[in-house]
């Protein structure tokens, strides 16, 4: 991996000044500890992945250094990826910090090249960027999905959480996605995390309400035709033990005329059994009271005949997904019963015993983690771990030592958890290593590269077809006066053909 570009990014090092010496091992313990003075000229940087990771990183670099200049690359025409095509539509506020990003974007030190897949063929290989380069920063986010591993998860009506929420939002790979809303009035989720939660609130939710919002134009007609009238989140493990937050489980208990259900017996029974370890922890505790207070199976301003239900679910793990075992309903999700052994909260192990129960559906959503892959075959990657590897956001490659020169933020650093507060922690995290590299002479910015990268691209022949940030602007304006005419934020272009259109008029 990474075998001649590694060497480049030595060499480069090497001759930056005559005291620095490759070694290895660790984050700084790479280099000698005598250093030359670091150079005062530009350093040029590569950052792949347009999301909040790569734009808070870059962010970072532009508040810290002046003399620094910035490639942001992202494969589809628009950046800020799962701001755009993650958050859900009736969360604007999570939003906000696309006004820092288009402040990053338009600085004159940035250049945005969207529609750019790097990776894509050896000519854009991320090698290749090491080489033009002085800094490379892997922020390509997690773009797949944690399996299940059980008979039938192929079957059609199984859909994973991450593709329904970028279908609605407008992601355009997802647009084919079709999902079944009308076979049947149930929907099941299995994984109990925030990204759950958001599919049910938007099954659940009055389409007229999200009309209001940036959902995409197809995903609101589907919604409203959408007989789904009963959603239920399966979780393996106990209450104790969910991924998702208070505050997005709130909301589910405030969705007018939808029942809030769970197992309040089994709720209570956990809390007294840890009663210690739930007063310890303020947050679950919070969780906890919330569980028993609306765990009643009333409806919110519902009237009778007339309700819909989000039910919780506990101890079931998923065996297989079996043909619809009923008239009306597209599949069988069949669980097995689970019991708790080995304490509370993470320790917790769930069992399984001799009970099943299978619950009838139109549609599976699995929702249980999304996963990153390699950039390209060159790229350092840790399969079992699902990211980069890295010390400290310095990447290492397969022997534990660092790249020079190369870097990772965000999901592909960490894993796909946090929101995206914690991204732009990690980001700058990300970015003040790669600040103390540059003060201490490990990143050399000998020469202009701005010639090298053009022609480098211009040999891949992507130069030309690259969407840069007044062109973004533009797709975006149009986007914007589209919803104003609709009563809504924007109205997302969804299809990539129709956004280079739009902004090669």
């Amino acid at each position: 991996m990474l075998g001649r570009g590694l060497r480049v990014r030595a060499t480069l090092v090497a001759r930056a000044g005559q005291h620095q010496i490759w070694r290895g091992r660790g984050a700084f313990a790479c280099f000698s500890t005598s250093i030359q003075a670091a150079s005062s000229s530009e350093k040029h940087i590569a950052v792949v992945g347009g999301g909040a990771a790569g734009l808070y990183t870059a962010s970072r670099l532009l508040a810290k250094a002046q003399d620094i200049r910035i490639d942001v690359f992202e494969q589809l025409p628009t950046p800020y990826g799962l701001v755009r095509f993650g958050v859900a539509p009736d969360h604007p506020e999570v939003k906000n910090c696309t006004t820092k990003f288009a402040q990053v974007c338009d600085d004159s030190r940035v250049r945005l090249f969207g529609n750019i897949k790097i990776g894509n063929g050896p000519l854009l290989s991320l090698e290749r960027l090491l080489s033009v380069y002085d800094g490379v920063v892997l922020s390509y986010g997690a773009s797949e999905d944690r399996k299940l591993g059980i008979p039938g998860e192929d079957r059609a009506g199984v859909v994973s959480a991450r593709e329904f929420v970028a279908w609605y939002n407008g992601l355009p790979e997802a647009q084919e996605l079709n999902p079944d809303l009308e076979s049947s009035d149930r929907v099941v989720i299995v994984g109990q995390g925030n990204v759950g939660l958001d599919c049910a609130r938007i099954l659940l939710t009055d389409p007229e309400d999200l009309a209001k919002t940036d959902i995409t134009a197809r995903a609101l007609d589907r919604l409203r035709r959408s007989k789904v009238r009963h959603v239920e989140m399966v979780g393996r493990r106990g209450p104790l033990q969910v991924a998702f937050t208070t505050k997005e489980l709130r909301e589910m208990t405030k969705i007018p005329g939808v029942a809030f259900i769970c197992d309040r017996e089994l709720v209570a029974r956990e809390c007294e059994r840890w009663a210690g370890q739930v007063e310890k922890n303020r947050s679950l505790k919070r969780m906890m009271d919330l569980l028993l207070k609306h765990a009643t199976g009333d409806p919110v301003g519902g009237a009778a005949g007339k309700e819909r239900s989000f039910t919780l679910r506990f101890l079931r793990s998923p065996v297989e997904v079996e043909g619809g075992p009923e008239r009306g309903a597209a599949l069988g999700v069949r669980f097995r019963v689970n019991r708790l052994e080995e304490g509370a909260g993470e320790a917790a192990r769930a069992v399984g015993t001799d009970e099943f129960v299978t619950v009838p559906c139109g549609m599976m959503l699995r929702s249980i983690g999304y996963a990153s892959t390699a950039v390209d075959a060159t790229a350092p990657f840790d399969r079992q771990r699902g990211i980069v590897p890295n010390i400290g956001g310095r990447v290492t490659d397969g022997h534990g030592q660092v790249v020079p020169g190369l870097y990772a933020a965000g999901w592909v650093k960490r894993g796909p958890v946090g929101v995206i507060a914690t991204t732009m922690q990690d980001a700058y995290h990300t970015g003040d290593a790669i600040l103390a590299d540059i003060h201490n002479g490990y990143i050399i910015g000998n020469s202009d590269k701005t010639r090298a990268i053009n022609e480098m691209l211009a040999r891949a022949g992507v130069l030309d077809k690259c969407v840069t940030n007044a062109e973004w602007k533009r797709l975006e304006a149009f986007e914007v006066e589209a919803g104003r005419a609709a009563g809504k934020p924007r109205e997302k272009v969804t299809g990539v053909a129709q956004m280079l259109d739009i902004v090669r008029k």
